[in-house]
């Protein structure tokens, strides 16, 4: 698949302002977000960048700075020495998981870990929503339970899932990058029990938990299917939004027999846990 990098200039320039961005930019296709020293780089697949949707974006931002961009359609090139050279670090959660690629030395000090090769940015645990799910996962009794990793990524969640002990495993990703970097990720962690596909896979059956990193639109587009596919007294968590959205997104599964459980957030993104009544 071939992607559109696009590189912003913001000011003023600072966390808040360029997590707000990649945000919003999350709504009209972008999937990938990396700062840069004078804002942010994003990338989308070129099947989905349109210069008008982005304008009007950049023209209705809900913070007030100043943005200036251009693109570039990206050549093919190798991802994983992309990530060697300039962004992917070693990443300890909870002290107890480790996610690594390929290229960096093993580590046996933690309980779990994981080998992610990312083509794209998201999915190696450094964005603060899958860093939350990841933690959320973690104090979650997994052992012999039924799990649907939506939006699955790199399948770093569906990866963890399977190293502390779930008995099923599907996970789906609509984007055929993803879905072939989720096989490739799956493969190096020896999980070969995971199943990848698209979601009709899903339409009848039942899981004891449900993952989906998203953001707000599809999730809140989604519950319904959610609560649908989750099994009673099963666990949904999910990420993708702030924490102003929250409210938001308990209406919408209180509307579909959801309770909510609790949240966690980092630098304003959260992640929340429901159970089926």
């Amino acid at each position: 698949m071939n992607y559109i990098q696009l590189s912003l200039i913001v000011s003023p320039l600072n966390e808040d302002t360029t997590d707000v961005i990649s945000y919003q930019l999350g709504d009209i296709g972008y999937d990938s977000f990396i700062a840069t020293d004078n804002g942010l780089d994003a990338y989308i697949p070129v099947s989905n960048f349109s210069t008008d949707k982005l304008d009007e974006l950049l023209n209705n931002l809900l913070i007030d700075v100043k943005v200036v961009y251009e693109f570039k359609t990206l050549e093919d090139k190798n991802w994983n020495k992309e990530w060697e050279k300039n962004y992917f670090s070693p990443l300890v959660v909870s002290d107890k998981c480790l996610v690594r690629s390929s290229f960096h030395p093993v580590n046996q000090v933690y309980e779990y870990e994981i080998i992610i090769d990312p083509k794209m940015a998201f999915g190696t645990g450094h964005h603060q929503t899958t860093y939350l799910m990841l933690q959320e996962i973690l104090k979650s009794d997994l052992k012999n339970k039924s799990v649907l990793d939506m939006g699955c990524g790199t399948a770093v969640l569906a990866i963890i899932a399977a190293k502390m002990g779930a008995s099923r495993l599907v996970a789906i990703d609509f984007d055929e990058w993803a879905y072939n970097n989720a096989k490739e990720n799956i493969v190096l962690n020896s999980q070969a029990d995971i199943e990848v596909g698209t979601a009709d896979q899903i339409e009848n059956e039942e899981f004891e938990y449900i993952f989906a990193n998203i953001n707000r639109n599809v999730l809140l587009q989604d519950i319904q299917q959610y609560a649908k596919s989750l099994k009673a007294n099963g666990t949904l968590i999910m990420s993708g939004f702030y924490l102003d959205d929250v409210p938001e997104i308990k209406l919408e599964c209180e509307k579909n027999n959801l309770t909510f459980l609790n949240l966690e957030q980092k630098d304003n993104w959260t992640v929340v846990v429901f159970t089926k009544n």
